[in-house]
């Protein structure tokens, strides 16, 4: 169809874009005219939540974004934290939700090749990919397809495109029955003086497309992941872009080599929204205009129209801008690569996009409203109150029981099944594979080594929004310490459900609020991230599901001396196991306590984040004094989970005694309580000696050694349960749920 005899905007039109009345009234206004449908199609995109950010944008402004460390915080493709010796790590974690619901394997596979693009457009290399993936009930008819999809489109992608997947979290709720969570995040390596930003910049410089054909997938693909899904998702799929990471490791290799010179001016991964994003955050950050002929836009299918062209989420696609006179030299690499190059249009200094196509003007927008000047909503929100205290907690009547049924439960049952069936090594970097608080990867001819994890509890952010938030960040922090790293920087993913429901809207400023307090605390600043809204679907009664709020946390830190990383597995015969940190037993919204009496009462376990930082700072002195021969953070479980994790690391058993303090055996055992670790020593005396000269409480509760868990809390009967019945129950779930498959193709 011919956009200049397309037919005139209608109010239907309109709503099919995700606009609502009065964001075309402000389109109206910017023009001055009526928009025909390649500008419709722009502004589309361009106001959706996904890539204007019109709900969070006024709250996410209370994040600390700054260090003496950071190179680069949000606002670019992603963050870039300095490390030493010249050295940059550049990472972000973002959302790829909706498209792995409809289409998991595909989904889940352009959300990896996204993201790393997103790393790479930078100067980077990529050199560790994680996730944070969140699946309905295990017991759901669709759970198991949607597993085994995710779980190959991330295999299939990550490993083809030889860059290690070393880490990652997975959880199950019915609250994600009709909306999974795919999160995915790339952390790489840069010279610090070697960064490539995007803001284009010199009047006549060429605009160049790299990498793959445009094709109609992913047409319309940012507004999808803008909107709730109702019952017709299935009816979405032309919207999931469909990924080939062979070529993406080309346009790797290619970016990298034209990085190597000085031909770059500005650099853009084509994302959400493609080329049209792509192309206005260019000149708008450079505030400069662009113009684009959109007859030389590479196309691997007959008769596209300028609108399909702007609008596909094609993969493995770049726009650059070049210095005048280098085209040729890039092109040369390009093909090298076998890659497309084209020159497709020019920088200008209208500050405003221009659109040729046949010779005809088709687009021609002022870029202000379509960036800096989007809508920004303030909402109406309301933050829940925390639950109240719950006083009538029960009591365990069999510890061993209660520890092998937490053991092989969905919330913390061995994700082995998942992280086998990826390449956790290629590139003979990683430290530390899955498995343990945090993976470790070093970096390639130096002693050091960048740490990083995922974490988020819902559960805890569902109940208390602000707690839950600094939970997030703070279990983050205690994991990057728990391997010797020192905490430098983290992205985030904010999953959430409809933001004009202000309960929900009050879950995503409460988690900012909070993930910003811990932050600030802990000096660990955000430098990059992403926001996922309308993740609900509506249900046939016209009800909605919402999932739990979910703000995902991607953190790195930095280990001056790889070799001397902590992990968690139990060494040896006769080493004392230490806790560090006080119990007090919090089973509010605890796993044992929705696990045994499905009961999800009361508040969440406080942080404080005074005591969460100087545990911290004091573990990562016993590791880097190489007094602690095992360290282990507590989270989900409490003691008992952490202790039997050590155990099943090491292949060893242990004997716990300790005084419950007031605790129930339950509470002591499975509470949640936060800013804890457990470590072991071969000589305990040096640990508790600096303990007391810190004001650290530790106390000694063991001793390794044996095949079983034997335990006493306070006056309660022993209990004993072998790790070989712990290793059975930990390793039954994901094989049983799976059927025993693997890879799924």
């Amino acid at each position: 169809m011919d956009v200049l005899e397309a037919p005139r905007i209608t109010p239907q039109i309109v709503a099919e874009h995700g606009l609502s009345d009065e964001e075309y009234a402000r389109i109206l206004k910017a023009l001055g005219r009526e928009p025909n449908l390649v500008e419709l199609g722009i502004f589309s995109v361009m106001w959706s939540e996904h890539c204007s950010y019109k709900s969070s944008r006024v709250h996410l402004r209370k994040l600390p974004t700054g260090a003496p460390w950071v190179i680069c915080g949000p606002g670019e493709n992603a963050g870039v934290i300095d490390i030493g010796d010249g050295d940059a790590a550049i990472f972000k974690m973002e959302s790829h939700n909706h498209p792995s619901y409809i289409e998991p394997y595909q989904g889940a596979a352009t959300g990896v090749g996204g993201i790393l693009r997103d790393v790479f457009t930078m100067g980077a290399r990529p050199i560790a990919n994680l996730n944070a993936l969140r699946f309905g009930r295990p017991d759901h008819p669709k759970t198991r397809h949607l597993v085994a999809g995710v779980v190959a489109g991330i295999g299939g992608y990550g490993n083809c495109v030889g860059v290690p997947t070393v880490g990652g979290e997975v959880n199950f709720d019915a609250a994600y029955d009709g909306n999974i969570l795919v999160n995915a995040m790339t952390v790489g390596i840069a010279k610090a003086d070697k960064i490539f930003y995007s803001a284009a910049a010199g009047i006549g410089n060429p605009v160049v497309y790299v990498g793959s054909k445009t094709g109609r997938d992913g047409i319309h693909g940012a507004t999808m992941a803008s909107a709730d899904f109702a019952q017709d998702s299935e009816e979405k799929r032309p919207t999931v872009q469909v990924g080939d990471p062979f070529t993406e490791k080309l346009l790797i290799e290619a970016c990298l080599e034209l990085m190597a010179s000085d031909a770059i001016v500005a650099i853009q991964d084509m994302g959400a929204a493609g080329l049209t994003s792509s192309s206005v955050e260019m000149a708008s950050k450079g505030g400069v205009g662009i113009r684009l002929d959109m007859n030389q836009v590479p196309c691997r299918e007959e008769g596209m129209t300028p609108y399909e062209m702007m609008l596909s989420e094609s993969q493995e696609r770049m726009l650059m801008v070049l210095k005048p006179g280098r085209e040729a030299e890039a092109e040369a690499i390009f093909r090298k690569w076998e890659l497309d190059f084209a020159v497709i249009g020019e920088v200008t200094d209208t500050e405003r996009m221009e659109l040729v196509w046949n010779g005809e003007t088709v687009a021609d927008i002022p870029l202000g409203p379509l960036a800096d000047e989007a809508p920004l909503y303030e909402r109406a929100y309301a933050i829940p109150k925390p639950p109240e205290p719950v006083t009538d907690f029960p009591e365990s009547t069999d510890i061993a029981a209660d520890l092998l049924k937490l053991m092989a439960s969905p919330a913390l049952a061995s994700r082995r099944w998942i992280w086998e069936q990826y390449d956790q090594s290629v590139g003979a970097n990683t430290v530390q594979r899955p498995g343990g608080d945090a993976a470790v990867v070093r970096i390639h001819g130096s002693r050091k080594a960048l740490a990083m994890t995922t974490d988020c509890t819902p559960r805890y952010c569902h109940a208390d929004p602000v707690e839950g938030g600094k939970q997030a960040v703070a279990e983050a922090y205690r994991n990057l310490c728990a391997v010797g790293a020192k905490p430098l920087a983290i992205t985030n993913c904010l999953n959430f459900g409809n933001p004009q429901r202000p309960e929900i809207m009050g879950q995503l400023v409460g988690c900012i609020e909070g993930m910003a307090e811990a932050c600030r605390a802990l000096d660990f600043p955000v430098v990059s991230g992403n926001v996922s809204l309308y993740n609900e679907t509506k249900n046939d009664d016209g009800t909605s599901q919402a999932i739990l709020p979910t703000p995902a946390i991607g953190a790195v830190g930095l280990l001056d001396d790889w070799e001397k990383s902590a992990t968690i597995g139990f060494k040896g015969e006769g080493e004392a196991i230490i806790v560090v940190g006080g119990t007090a037993g919090q089973l509010g919204q605890s796993v044992w306590l929705r696990e045994f009496h499905r009961r999800v009462d009361g508040p969440p376990p406080p942080v404080d984040l005074t005591e969460e930082r100087a545990n911290g700072e004091f573990v990562r002195d016993l590791i880097s004094l190489g007094l602690a021969t095992a360290v282990h953070d507590v989270s989900d479980g409490g003691l008992a989970v952490a202790i039997a994790e050590m155990a099943l690391a090491g292949g060893l058993g242990a004997r716990i005694e300790a005084d419950a303090d007031g605790c129930s055996a339950a509470s002591m055992a499975f509470g949640e309580d936060q800013g804890r670790y457990i470590v072991t020593a071969a000589d305990p005396q040096p640990i508790l000696d600096r303990a007391e000269r810190a004001e650290r409480f530790v106390a000694a509760i063991g001793i390794t050694g044996g095949d079983a868990l034997i335990g006493r809390l306070d006056n309660s009967p022993e209990w004993h349960v072998s790790v070989a019945d712990l290793r059975a129950a930990h390793e039954s779930f994901f094989p049983k749920l799976m059927g025993g498959e693997g890879v799924l193709g």
